[in-house]
């Protein structure tokens, strides 16, 4: 384990801030990379699963022997199939936590469908085709009950129960009532009652989010081969190789040395791929068949059936003085955990009011239960929900006081030694430098004129992770060095890290090969989320840089039969102090060393601590077609603290993207359920991403405040992007046509209403 490094600081660095071509750029381009469902082994049968047609049901009886009798068909099976008991021990899935019993019932429903989509039986045959047969020949006779799809209603004490077993628990005390409310809990912070009191101006408002998808483009695969020795082996798409592994441990009741998992190239995840969800029925049908089993799902099988950001309602209530000076701050948060407890309200309640300064805060916050599938994390979980509802109510307050939105938001911004609601105090941030550099941007400074056009401002912020990483160098013959990772590359990472062990060594980053190893190959290193790979990853990569320099230093001086404080190393050049003729590069060296000692190698394992905040500041215009409701992006820039662009090109992708993302989040997402808890729009051409068409250039600007926790000042830059645009975007809305838009997504058909009931409420006021 690896001691935490300081922040080195005033270097110019050789590696570091450059743009080299990404190390798996050419397969990706040409299409060799392999991805999940790319996996063949021979003899491999194909996977389907049944799923409920019904939102929440009682499972009266399953008979599936039509399905076994059919001819191809090798193996079914149920929730029977699966451990009949579990440990009340929690399984750590990467972003969150589960209950393996809730996990379980997730993978197999038990006693109970909780969600249209609920996986309810599997097969396995020699074709795709012949498993939709045997499926459609599983007889399943339900007792329907009626759902609950609200957040709001889902709090009711005369809504149905989707668990009856379950107590809600209340401010850290287990109570004895029945509820789908699954936890109360509480941040109070200074006075608030005293501090509204103190106000000149107070706002409150109510905000409901809908449900979204992470709108990764790969879906959910995996291949498992269960040996007949009792070795699992699992291919497949995963954020978290280590997380996976443990799940399955959990759940298939093997331990960890019996399951190797390895990752493919991972078409997108966002927090949506920690969870299991056909990997443990893979690995079922399996074993029963003695064949390698592929399941890939279907996109109507990843809407309906994995899992979403959580929708939520939101009670937000903000007080400030006349000169803008926050005073108090209250929030109600309901989050939607779907099926089973565990749902971002914990994230987003110490997201609410970080970037700003307030001296009396309350946050209650509520994880409830509904007939939807359980909800995952999703960029940021929580905290985009939580700024939609603060910096609206901000924006509100600063209008009402005639102040620039801006400036109120530097006025009150938090700083280094600033306490969070939720109790943290914060170190060294760039939450004031963020708001500074939107308000010198020339987006900011320009005019927007014209009718139905708007523009409007929003802060975001994230905590950003660390967590234990791991990483493995070998030094090459030919000078290269193989860099192993156990760090699943979805946003460039095998790069952003390299990049790192190369400034560490004073080597090309050419010179560095990463590859992505599997969870027999690498120690174990927390999965790919959290904003956390280039920092704490990274910080393994130095650490693994620093000790194969340690042992180069070693090697020359064996090499040269002198002490190793006489070897000086430099920029890739080894020289002898007490002699300037000995001299030799690190290719010299390299080449060597099999004859003089054998392979070079450099290790590290690391607990990365002090990961380093991160704040964003979006700009946005907007034109509103009042004929219409459709909002039109116009312009829009992000500004967000990037501690130090490792690779300022994958930073500002990371930018681009979770803008883009954001900006489906506040349009045109969501999940839309009938009355009965059927998806109406479980299809890409009904659930309405941006593509380019909806969006313009947007533009970044990366504000450098070094982390010091990290020798080159890392900060994640993933997460924080997706936080601001929804609330900037309402903002901008308001500024077009005067209409506060509280309600996600702000879609053609809710502006158009919110316009008109704005027309009906002038009438009645000239009546």
């Amino acid at each position: 384990m690896m001691a935490e490094q300081d922040y080195l600081g005033g270097e110019e660095y050789k590696v570091i801030g450059k743009r080299p071509i990404r190390h798996d750029g050419t397969e990706k381009v040409t299409g060799r990379a392999r991805y999940g469902a790319d996996v063949h082994p021979t003899g491999w049968l194909e996977g389907k699963t049944l799923r409920s047609p019904h939102a929440h049901a009682l499972i009266v009886k399953i008979d599936t022997s039509k399905a076994e009798a059919l001819e191809g068909v090798k193996a079914v099976v149920t929730s029977k199939d699966m451990l009949s008991n579990y440990d009340d021990k929690v399984t750590d899935l990467g972003e969150g936590t589960a209950i393996p019993k809730n996990l379980a019932n997730n993978v197999l429903a038990s006693e109970k469908v909780l969600y249209e989509g609920h996986a309810v039986a599997a097969v396995a045959a020699t074709s795709g085709h012949i498993a939709d047969e045997a499926i459609q020949l599983i007889e399943v006779e339900y007792e329907v009950l009626p759902p609950v799809i609200d957040v709001v209603a889902a709090t009711k004490d005369d809504s149905p129960l989707l668990h009856e077993e379950m107590q809600t628990k209340s401010l850290g005390e287990q109570t004895d009532k029945h509820s789908n409310v699954a936890n109360h809990f509480q941040h109070v912070f200074g006075d608030p009652d005293k501090g509204f009191a103190e106000a000149d101006h107070v706002i409150e408002r109510e905000f409901k989010t809908e449900t979204v998808h992470q709108g990764y483009l790969e879906p959910h695969s995996v291949t498992a081969v269960w040996e007949r020795d009792g070795k699992l082996t699992c291919w497949l798409s995963s954020q978290g190789p280590f997380e996976v592994r443990g799940q399955l441990s959990d759940l298939l009741g093997i331990p960890v040395n019996d399951i190797k998992v390895v990752p493919q190239e991972i078409g997108g995840g966002f927090g949506g791929k920690f969870r299991v969800y056909q990997e443990p029925t893979a690995a079922l049908l399996s074993k029963a068949t003695g064949q390698p089993v592929k399941m890939v799902m279907s996109r109507t099988e990843v809407l309906k059936a994995t899992g979403p950001t959580p929708g939520s309602f939101i009670r937000c209530k903000m007080g400030c003085k006349n000169d803008g000076t926050l005073v108090a701050a209250k929030a109600d948060m309901y989050y939607e955990a779907g099926a089973y407890p565990g749902s971002a309200v914990g994230a987003g309640a110490g997201c609410i009011f970080s970037p700003f300064n307030i001296p009396n805060t309350q946050i209650d916050g509520y994880d409830v239960v509904v007939n939807k599938p359980q909800s995952s994390a999703y960029r940021a979980p929580g905290a985009t929900n939580a700024a939609f509802a603060s910096e609206t109510v901000l924006d509100e307050l600063a209008e009402a006081i005639g102040m620039d939105p801006l400036e109120m938001r530097l006025k009150n911004a938090s700083k280094e030694g600033t306490r969070r609601a939720d109790g943290p105090v914060f170190l060294k941030i760039g939450c004031e430098e963020v708001v500074q550099a939107a308000m010198e941007t020339e987006h900011y400074k320009s005019k927007l004129e014209g009718p139905n056009k708007g523009r409007g401002v929003a802060t975001g912020f994230w905590f950003n992770g660390g967590g234990a990483s791991s990483v493995i160098a070998s030094l090459n013959p030919d000078g290269s060095v193989g860099l192993i990772e156990g760090s699943t590359d979805i946003g460039g990472t095998r790069t952003s890290i390299a990049m790192q062990f190369a400034e560490g060594l004073g080597i090309s980053v050419d010179q560095v090969k990463p590859n992505i190893a599997d969870t027999d190959s690498v120690p174990h290193t927390d999965g790919t989320g959290g904003s956390r790979v280039t920092f704490a990853t990274g910080l393994a990569g130095y650490h693994a840089s620093q000790d194969m320099k340690r042992n180069l230093i070693a090697r020359a001086a064996m090499i040269w039969e002198i002490a190793e404080d006489d070897v000086d190393y430099k920029d890739g050049e080894f020289s002898s102090k007490s002699d300037p003729n000995e001299k030799m590069s690190f290719k010299e060296l390299a080449a060597q060393s099999k004859g003089n000692g054998g392979t070079v190698t450099g290790r590290a394992s690391v607990q990365a601590k002090n990961p380093g905040n991160a704040y964003a500041c979006m700009i946005v215009d907007v034109d509103v077609d009042p004929d219409t409701g459709k909002v039109e992006i116009e312009r829009a820039t992000l500004v967000q603290d990037v501690g130090t662009a490792i690779h300022p090109s994958y930073v500002e992708g990371q930018m681009q993207g979770g803008v883009a993302q954001g900006v489906g989040w506040a349009l045109n997402e969501e999940f839309f359920y009938n009355s009965d808890g059927v998806m109406m729009n479980a299809s890409l051409l009904d659930y309405r991403m941006p593509t380019a068409l909806d969006l313009p250039m947007i533009e970044t600007v990366l504000v450098e405040v070094p982390n010091p926790n990290h020798p080159y000042g890392v900060r994640g830059v993933g997460e924080v992007p997706i936080v601001p645009p929804p609330a900037a975007i309402a903002n901008a809305i308001y500024r077009a046509i005067g209409v506060r838009m509280e309600n996600l997504p702000m879609s053609p058909g809710k502006v158009l209403e919110a316009i008109w009931a704005k027309g009906d409420g002038a009438a009645q006021a000239a009546d």
